[in-house]
């Protein structure tokens, strides 16, 4: 797949185009790919999907801005691996933010993209205050030479055939409900971050842990314990058992979830490396107990659990 991250990186063939914040690349969004790269194999055009660097609702209002399912380094893995043609990345900042829907048609649809299909989701806005819509987008297609198809956001047999959104799967994930995440996602959900040094309780109590700092712009599942997979930089994947939350056996005020995901059968040194850990399975919710001994025990069986859901 081809990455522009310029508008002045002109398509050199006509294209068919989907255009979207794409945050988690789920299944609903996979499908509108997959009738992009269709329309565009029937009428030998270039299959584009055109995205932004980071979600518009950070610029427009922030203060109430969506955590995100994906990272924009992952959003570009997951759009490659659709098998579309090229991404365009789009800057989206305060002047784009109040760019008409009519003028964002013409500098990015007709001039750089040279479309002929638009594929939208049947809900999409776009311009200044979300003034466009599937209609005027139509209107203008009809102006300006492109066709417009405006899909409804259904997944596959995995999302059991429904309606899949961005907000939805966070919705399901802030329950704790990783499993459902994963039919709409199509995938684990998974977030990525440097493994950083912790207190080292962990291994005081047997069970060291990998500290992995997730951007705090991530959307993370609901405290608890889960089980899941690590992985390392060069692909290797290993089999944890995750905490996730603010260790109140311990602190009475921790400010802020941590993930620290305790490895099995493994043991070395993951300090400063780049991690990603999936979450397959919520094992139980975070509780505190009244001993350390309890505890132990605890984790003990969280193991156990975690090994009977992962096969290991």
């Amino acid at each position: 797949m081809l990455i522009h991250r310029d508008l002045a990186d002109t398509s050199e063939r006509s294209t068919v185009v989907t255009i979207g914040a794409y945050d988690g690349v789920h299944l609903g969004h996979r499908a509108v790919v997959a009738e992009v790269r269709r329309l565009a194999a029937d009428r030998n055009l270039e299959s584009a999907v055109v995205t932004f660097d980071r979600h518009p609702a950070t610029v427009v209002r922030p203060e109430s801005a969506p955590k995100l399912l994906c990272d924009p380094a992952q959003k570009l893995e997951l759009l490659a691996s659709t098998g579309v043609d090229a991404t365009w990345l789009v800057p989206f900042d305060e002047q784009r933010s109040q760019e008409t829907a009519e003028e964002f048609v013409l500098e990015v649809l007709v001039d750089c993209l040279r479309a002929k299909v638009v594929v939208v989701g049947e809900d999409f806005h776009f311009g200044k205050g979300r003034g466009g819509n599937v209609a005027l987008l139509q209107s203008l297609g009809a102006e300006y030479g492109f066709d417009v198809i405006g899909m409804p956001l259904v997944g596959g047999e995995g999302a059991l055939g429904r309606k899949v959104s961005s907000t939805q799967i966070r919705r399901v994930l802030e329950a704790g409900d990783v499993a459902r995440g994963e039919e709409l996602l199509g995938r684990y959900h998974e977030v990525r971050g440097p493994v950083v040094h912790g207190d080292a309780r962990g291994r005081t109590l047997g069970f060291p842990t990998a500290n992995v700092a997730v951007p705090t712009d991530i959307c993370l599942p609901a405290d608890g314990i889960y089980a899941g997979w690590y992985l390392r930089p060069d692909g290797v994947a290993l089999p944890a058992a995750i905490n996730l939350g603010r260790r109140p056996t311990f602190y009475d005020a921790q400010p802020y979830s941590l993930l620290e995901a305790f490895i099995l059968d493994w043991s070395g040194d993951l300090y400063d490396e780049n991690a990603r850990v999936e979450f397959v399975q919520r094992l139980r919710a975070e509780m505190k107990f009244d001993s350390i001994d309890a505890l132990v025990d605890q984790m003990n069986a969280d193991v156990i659990h975690a090994r009977r859901v992962l096969g290991c």
